[in-house]
């Protein structure tokens, strides 16, 4: 008889499956990556207790035109940040990540949810790192309501789905993913396999019973969700809680979402109540002294669904390295030597031999390229120690040829500038008004050097 296959191994980052142990994974080429799974016990798994889908028959068929594309009724978590993060509230039967830095506040932002949506919805919060008296005092520092809330402390996901099944909670909070285990699973929890099994097993729950999952997550040492990759193919949504050092402000940016539009951003400010949802972040961005330094600048960048203003600083100083340094913060760090290549070839600045160092202000993590025209006339403009416009507002991509490319939604760029009384604009040709902005001086650019000519 051919010999039983008893375990497997799987790629830490792309989930990929292989019958040995080797030291680079073939199908996304990351080394050390692969862990060892167990499979005995395994047939037993939760595959058994729960099968087929909210909604669907098993080896139903169906056209693609007979399916009911109504739309799928939401619940509001009471925080129009977090709705507008979710694209419109929790859809009923999805799964939905959270992770987080330690102490970023993901716990306080589930809890605070939780208790307000008790008061309406059956609700349980499964905690299996704190213990329900840490839970409490926790609630009752933040003055939330707890009469409602139903708590359990348990790890074990099988008495978890067992216990649910029996209380029937619309929503169900798991925290975290990480310490569950499943008992027919042989590894230890926190291991792939047990993170993959439970995971499964919580999803499928979700799924049958129509069901709300929030699953609590932790981060690695470079910032991504710990556990096997096919985790985030499993769930629904997945969200990020960050957090800068020193600051009070979160962000919580959606990575993916099936269920609405990725990379949206919501604000919050870390108080002594919990976390308070910030309505106007382009505000709290925007608290500028009031004489303006050289070097500074406000760029309006585009985030999901709406355009939010930050400010962008840069400072040039002569170096005494043989290497200048190139540091960026919220930026990306190969964009900056980029620019400053283009700068000195199609602008005539040279800071070859100059530190540079480049940071968005209030922690905000910039990835899309509107930035890069404010990024060089911030830097020209600490290079020269001349003080930019405080009612200067810049915008645009830049090319490797000196062009100035337009971004999308540039007209939705200008109102928001316009709304903060910034009077004063230089953005690319494509994305000049169709109309005057009455109130503001829109100033078009081509060339790198029309730009740097405008600011003179």
């Amino acid at each position: 008889m051919a010999k039983q296959k008893i375990s497997t191994f799987v790629c830490n980052d792309c989930g990929a499956d292989f019958t040995k142990w080797q030291g680079q994974c073939s199908e996304c080429s990351a080394w050390n990556t692969l862990t060892e799974i167990r499979l005995s016990g395994l047939k037993k798994s939760s595959s058994q207790r729960y099968t087929g889908f909210a909604g669907a028959t098993n080896g139903a068929i169906s056209t693609l035109s007979d399916i009911d594309i109504n739309e799928i009724p939401r619940i509001a978590s009471g925080t129009a940040e977090l709705d507008l993060v979710l694209g419109g509230g929790l859809v009923p039967g999805s799964c939905i990540l959270v992770g987080g830095e330690p102490g970023a506040g993901k716990s306080t932002l589930l809890l605070q949810h939780l208790c307000k949506l008790a008061t309406i919805h059956k609700s349980l919060y499964v905690t299996g790192e704190e213990s329900p008296q840490q839970i409490a005092m926790r609630a009752d520092r933040l003055r939330l309501p707890t009469d409602q809330l139903k708590i359990m402390a348990e790890t074990s996901v099988e008495l978890i789905c067992s216990t649910a099944m029996d209380y029937g909670p619309k929503i169900l909070v798991v925290d975290s993913i990480q310490v569950m285990h499943l008992n027919d699973v042989s590894s230890a929890p926190g291991s792939v396999s047990q993170v993959r099994e439970s995971a499964a097993m919580l999803i499928r729950y979700a799924k049958e019973t129509n069901t709300i999952l929030l699953l609590v997550g932790h981060v690695t040492k470079d910032g991504s969700l710990a556990g096997p990759k096919v985790l985030e193919h499993m769930i629904d949504c997945s969200m990020m809680l960050e957090a800068t050092n020193n600051s009070h402000f979160r962000t919580l940016r959606c990575n993916k979402n099936r269920f609405g539009a990725i990379n949206e951003l919501g604000v919050f400010a870390m108080t002594n109540i919990g976390l308070k949802e910030i309505s106007n972040p382009s505000a709290i961005f925007l608290q500028r002294d009031d004489q303006v330094a050289s070097g500074s600048l406000v760029i309006v960048i585009w985030e999901g669904s709406r355009p939010l203003l930050v400010e962008l600083q840069a400072l040039v100083d002569p170096s005494h390295l043989g290497n200048p340094r190139r540091i960026t913060v919220g930026l990306e760090h190969n964009r900056l030597a980029m620019l400053l290549a283009v700068l000195h070839r199609h602008g005539g600045v040279m800071v070859g031999d100059q530190d540079v160092f480049v940071n968005i202000v209030g922690g905000v993590k910039i990835s899309e390229t509107s930035a890069d025209l404010a990024l060089i006339l911030a830097v020209i403009s600490s290079f020269r120690d001349r003080a930019l416009p405080r009612d200067l507002v810049v915008f645009g991509e830049v090319g490797l040829s000196g062009e100035i490319r337009p971004v999308p939604n540039g007209q939705e760029r200008l109102k928001e500038a316009l709304k903060h009384g910034f009077k004063r604009a230089v953005v690319p040709f494509g994305n000049a008004p169709k109309q005057p902005l009455q109130g503001m001086e829109v100033i078009t650019v081509r060339k790198l050097t029309d730009a740097i000519e405008a600011l003179d």
